[in-house]
């Protein structure tokens, strides 16, 4: 007991120290609740957790949201881990924060994806908070209730997902109260941050779908009842993955020296993801730019996708190695009243880079 107490109040005194000089990451910081253990987390309340003074302020305010928050935290990097684990960059993250290191202030495309995917997270938990009724401050979203097509046999009904509050809520939570507009010359880093953020929160609407049931007799399905409900959150993982890899590079605003062709390009696309510097190979390993490299992984012979050895090994080769794999196999149910099997072997193949 005294040992847990102990690790509680060092993680008070790290997330303090984090606040008070990291400027630039402490509205990040909170990220650190998606890799945490649930234990930890839900020992810290909103002065103890590693968050910026304008999220701790909004977080003392709206307490019953804090479980929602870590939610969405850990929604996000879970599927940022499931989208890339077959790419060299594997969205790797650390126990501490900043949890995805320099990733998080490169201003890169994995960047951008962070930053989408954490706003997206932090939309579907709170929105699913609200339609569930575990908060009185938000519920379902009636403003489609009594509208629909009588010619057509159906009507807005049932319980659509409030995602509006969820949009809400995340922007007062990780956006800066300036606005995010493209600045002429090009984007900082925080303005990048913010558009990305929106593309995420976007991405829960656009990925939204409506769900009807059928009323009548014997099943006839004469009226139906139907409303809007958000996608399971791995729909909304493939989304912001293909606009991953169809994002843009904007111009940096910090560099002084701008070509015209930069300053006369149109408009970017909401829906786009963007990014100011060239993402490295992630191939070698790079402790100062918190790169871990590739040396290690796990990867597929035969595949000519991103996980085949000849991409994500980079061309240095792989290791072969027999791994023997015992399971239960053959089962039967034995009158009465057990399952019988079998113990089967066998042996396989592992291929990691060199």
């Amino acid at each position: 007991m005294e040992t847990r107490s102990r690790g509680v109040r060092h993680m008070c005194t790290l997330s303090l120290l984090l606040v008070s000089v990291c400027p630039l990451r402490c509205s990040s910081s909170w990220m650190w609740l998606g890799v945490t253990s649930a234990g930890v987390s839900e020992k810290l309340d909103c002065a103890n957790l590693p968050l910026s003074p304008r999220q701790r302020d909004l977080c003392r305010k709206k307490p019953f949201l804090l479980p929602s928050i870590q939610d969405g935290a850990r929604l996000a990097v879970s599927e940022c881990q499931s989208q890339f684990r077959h790419e060299r960059w594997n969205c790797s993250t650390s126990e501490k924060p900043p949890v995805f290191g320099h990733e998080l202030t490169s201003g890169t495309k994995e960047t951008a994806f962070i930053h989408a995917v954490m706003a997206a997270g932090l939309v579907h938990a709170v929105t699913r908070s609200c339609s569930q009724g575990n908060t009185t401050e938000c519920g379902c979203d009636a403003r489609l209730q009594g509208g629909g097509s009588a010619v057509d046999g159906w009507h807005w009904g049932g319980c659509s997902d409030h995602i509006h509050y969820g949009t809400w809520f995340s922007r007062r939570f990780m956006d800066n109260a300036k606005n995010t507009s493209a600045i002429r010359g090009g984007y900082t880093l925080s303005t990048m941050n913010q558009h990305n953020s929106e593309v995420g929160r976007q991405a829960i609407e656009r990925t939204m779908s409506t769900d009807c049931r059928c009323h009548g007799v014997s099943g006839s399905c004469a009226v139906k009842t139907c409303w809007r409900m958000m996608a399971p959150f791995d729909h909304v993982g493939v989304y912001l993955k293909e606009r991953y890899e169809n994002s843009i590079q904007v111009s940096d605003r910090s560099k002084r020296k701008m070509r015209r062709k930069d300053q006369r390009r149109p408009p970017v696309d909401k829906q786009q993801l963007i990014f100011l510097n060239k993402s490295p190979n992630y191939c070698l390993a790079d402790r100062r730019r918190g790169v871990a490299g590739t040396r290690g992984r796990r990867c597929n012979r035969t595949s000519t996708g991103s996980d085949s050895c000849n991409l994500l090994c980079c061309g240095r080769g792989y290791n072969t190695h027999v791994v023997r794999h015992v399971q239960r196999c053959e089962c039967k149910f034995v009158w009465c009243c057990y399952v019988r099997c079998r113990r089967c072997e066998s042996m396989n193949d592992m291929h990691t880079c060199k």
